[in-house]
């Protein structure tokens, strides 16, 4: 796997993991936000950006060459914080499942805890296939999409900008695999890691939803909304992530320590919009 270095820091260090249709670029605005203890590593994930193809498409393989990533670009015995946008979130996980030993917090930003029925169409059969073509491989269908979430993005941001440039094919595949994931109570195994989770205010219901889902499995995680974010945070509230990313002061980056205070800050942020 390719991973792109920010920083040069030996002290603490950072790996991240794009989502969906993204690439290493995806942790680019974070890179001046980089303190000089640290360094930030942001991965092509298997078959995305410049990283060559998974060995094999499952599931399994492409989590354990995560992970194997992960140990190479930190120098044992130093332990990382490892940090999954979006769908590389759960991607996330499932390394951390594999290299728990070095894994020393997680944060997800605006993760989902379960598949809404809008990415299970696009892989549902040839009608799938058809579907996400005519919404992500077509430009009048990215443009007509990205207009159709403009409540759930900032006016300068463009969710759909990145299908421009990626392999369909493994994006499709990707949603395949995601879609197979069983339920979140399996990564109750990570209870014993400092889990942060931020969602973007104007996200999607979905994901902030799914905060008390991870926070059911997960009590001790914190979780916070970066204010005026929608489901790109990294780029609409650098400022904000890096604090939380970099800083880990949870009281003065808004991050709350239980479920309850998550929902109703969900609840609140929902109103809002």
């Amino acid at each position: 796997m390719y991973a792109k270095r920010y920083g040069t820091g030996e002290r603490e260090f950072y790996f991240g993991l794009h989502g969906w249709s993204g690439d290493h670029a995806t942790f680019a605005p974070l890179a001046a936000h980089v303190p000089a203890r640290a360094s930030l590593y942001s991965a092509d994930l298997p078959g995305c950006g410049q990283s060559p193809a998974p060995r094999s498409l499952t599931l399994e393989s492409v989590a354990g060459e995560i992970a194997e990533a992960v140990l190479a670009a930190v120098p044992p015995p130093a332990s990382v914080t490892l940090i999954g946008n979006c769908s590389g979130a759960i991607l996330g996980l499932l390394a951390a499942e594999r290299a728990r030993a070095r894994i020393n917090r997680l944060v997800l930003i605006d993760p989902f805890a379960y598949w809404p029925w809008y990415f299970r169409v696009f892989v549902a059969g040839n009608f799938g296939r058809y579907a996400y073509r005519t919404t992500f491989a077509n430009p009048l269908g990215r443009w007509l999409t990205n207009q159709s979430l403009r409540s759930r993005r900032t006016a300068d941001t463009d969710l759909t900008h990145s299908f421009g440039k990626i392999d369909h094919d493994v994006a499709q595949s990707y949603l395949a695999l995601l879609a197979g994931v069983e339920g979140v109570e399996r990564f109750e195994s990570l209870r014993g890691v400092p889990i942060d989770i931020v969602y973007g205010e104007r996200t999607f219901a979905a994901v902030k939803k799914s905060v008390g889902i991870w926070q059911s499995v997960w009590p001790h995680a914190r979780a916070g909304v970066l204010r005026g974010a929608g489901h790109l945070p990294i780029l609409e509230a650098t400022a904000q992530l890096a604090r939380i990313v970099f800083e880990d002061d949870g009281r003065a980056n808004n991050l709350t320590a239980t479920a309850t205070e998550a929902v109703e800050a969900a609840r609140e942020s929902e109103a809002r919009i």
